[in-house]
């Protein structure tokens, strides 16, 4: 290794290293190729680009207990639907509207 690089250790599981180092292979590349290009990309452009298909969807506490209450709320009877966005969004409107006129 000279002396204008580094090691990157990561922890992965398994699999996903076989394949992607498989996907690498067949692409004609190395798995170090792919990650310093995946980082060379994240520092230019300072975005990941993943599918949200491949990441779990865990709501935290905070967001457990809002989806309870919105469920609890919408079986109450306490929610509001709209019959189009725009119908949503004059609702929206006249609830800011009517913010700034209490804090005047």
């Amino acid at each position: 290794m000279d002396m204008n690089t580094t090691s990157l250790h990561i922890k992965i599981e398994p699999d996903i290293k076989r394949e992607a180092q498989k996907t690498a292979e067949e692409l004609g590349l190395s798995l170090s190729a792919v990650t310093k290009a995946l980082l060379k990309q994240f520092v230019r452009t300072k975005r990941l680009s993943v599918s949200a298909v491949d990441l779990p969807e865990i709501p935290n506490a905070r967001t457990k207990r809002l989806l309870k209450q919105a469920e609890e709320d919408m079986k109450a009877g306490r929610g509001i639907s709209f019959a189009s966005a725009k119908e949503a969004r004059a609702y929206i409107d006249s609830l800011i509207k009517h913010d700034r006129q209490q804090t005047k």
